[in-house]
């Protein structure tokens, strides 16, 4: 009963394509964490206020204009003054069209455009470290359920290996050593359960974190598609696609054009300006010659105005090289997203295999410990084992259980961490596009790209997310497949 308990626990942790009708599956926790992640929707908030830049910018370069009104009451007139006025109001309108700005306009454009790319790249950054949390995060459920299961397994064991002791303790079979040794184990077991069940608990509370969700009966994840077949195609798949590097490189690049913004300051500045003003003061001119002189004026100009920067006491000079200095911190960022991308690439291939080798050893290893168990039972029964080998061998076979489950989260954690850095683990990757969830940034930039109204805003924030706090704390059941482990 034992071993096919045991083996029931090991089944329920196996990563198969077995899914039945109402449970969750992994398919499902992403597309949540898609749609209700905080961190995921903070991201995208924050890039379209990246798309905002590009009008910020453009507007240095568009036509302004600006109007005025005032009234003025006049207390106390001159006294050598025959037609100061009592009172006036008084209206002007100012335009002006830049004609040349040094490539500051045009410069300052191409950097919010590139740093509109590089934010577009680390959405997609966090998007795949998002992802690669709620695997993680799903994946230890699966694992804390399994090893509970195997735990209360082991408890149950351990008390029939008891009772049994203790009976043949009564007959004289046994010692009170014997005894002991068993209320030992039985109690390490006990206190290997509660700690299992406080590591389910921690698990399925960081699985309602992520996700906004509460796990239920989580099933096993599908295959991971895509997976490279060496290390270096891995690394030249990465090089190419991981969303930070590329970000990295947009923003090394919006930093030259910086640069240009910055040198632009010493050049002319050459605008049209177009002007005019009207004042009336409302029959209070001239006093009792007000008849004779008019009560209202109007004016208006239009011309050309040229800036040259003469001295401006070195600024220009030290902003170009502020800007230089900052561009040259951006390409070393790039240098070090390369590093970090090609040594995360490396160690997710290396822990990815390990964890492969680590699944055939283990497999291995359970059913070496079930034959060891059965040998060493069978041998007790006629005096060659005692009760301690009995005990030992039941120890060896839960740990290379808990072992082979914890190799296959292993697994399956460093395979999608390694497709998340080589670029391969986003919604488009992972098929959540079938479902019309694909957040396109690219959808907001072309909205607001070339707005022009001053009064143009769009709807109150509120946030996208849910909150968790009607969500029920979790306990440490396992589902009904797992509670099966506990039925004879």
């Amino acid at each position: 009963m034992t071993q096919r308990l045991a083996g029931l626990a090991l089944a329920a942790s196996t990563l198969t394509l077995a899914s039945p009708a109402l449970a969750d599956t992994l398919r499902a926790a992403l597309s949540d964490a898609y749609k209700n992640n905080p961190t995921l929707q903070a991201a995208r908030a924050n890039q379209r206020a990246t798309d905002e830049s590009v009008d910020i910018q453009k507007s240095a370069g568009r036509p302004n204009a600006s109007g005025t009104a005032q009234y003025t009451e006049y207390l106390k007139q001159s006294s050598t003054s025959f037609v100061a006025p009592q009172r006036s109001a008084a209206a002007t309108v100012n335009l002006g069209v830049p004609i040349y700005s040094g490539g500051a306009v045009k410069n300052g454009v191409k950097a919010a455009e590139t740093r509109v790319k590089a934010g577009q790249a680390g959405l997609r950054g966090t998007e795949s470290a998002v992802f690669s949390n709620v695997v993680a995060a799903y994946m230890d459920v699966l694992r804390t359920q399994a090893v509970v299961g195997l735990s209360a397994n082991q408890v149950d064991v351990l008390t029939v290996n008891l009772q049994a002791t203790k009976d043949r303790f009564e007959i004289g079979d046994l010692t009170r050593t014997d005894v002991a040794q068993s209320q030992s184990r039985l109690a390490i077991a006990q206190s290997d359960l509660r700690a299992a069940r406080s590591n389910l608990i921690a698990a399925r509370e960081t699985f309602i974190q992520l996700i906004g969700a509460a796990p239920s009966d989580l099933q096993a994840p599908p295959p991971l598609p895509g997976l490279p077949e060496n290390v270096a195609d891995a690394v030249d798949a990465a090089l190419h696609d991981n969303p930070d590097l590329i970000a990295a490189r947009e923003r090394a690049q919006a930093s030259d054009f910086d640069i240009s913004v910055a040198g632009s300051n010493r050049l002319p500045r050459v605008s049209l300006f177009a002007g005019g003003s009207y004042n009336n003061y409302l029959n209070t001119l001239g006093g009792s010659i007000s008849g004779t002189v008019p009560q209202a004026s109007t004016a208006a100009q239009v011309g050309v105005q040229l800036t040259v920067p003469i001295f401006q006491g070195g600024l220009p000079a030290a902003q170009q090289r502020q800007a230089q200095a900052r561009a040259a911190a951006a390409l070393e960022d790039v240098v070090g997203a390369e590093r970090s991308v090609i040594a995360q690439v490396r160690s997710a291939f290396a822990s990815w295999q390990a964890a492969n080798s680590i699944i055939a050893s283990s497999q291995s290893a359970v059913a070496a410990a079930q034959l060891s168990l059965e040998g060493v039972r069978a041998e007790n029964t006629v005096g060659n084992r005692t009760v301690l080998d009995i005990l030992n061998a039941e120890q060896e076979l839960i740990n290379a259980q808990v072992q082979l489950v914890t190799a296959r989260r292993n697994a399956y954690v460093a395979g999608f961490s390694l497709l998340a850095a080589m670029g391969r683990a986003e919604a488009r990757d992972l098929g959540l596009t079938d479902e019309g969830l694909l957040y396109d940034p690219q959808v907001n930039y072309d909205r607001v790209k070339n707005k022009w109204f001053d009064w143009d805003r769009d709807p109150a924030p509120k946030a996208q997310s849910t909150s968790t706090v009607d969500i029920p704390a979790p306990d440490a059941e396992i589902p009904a497949q797992g509670d099966s482990l506990k039925s004879p």
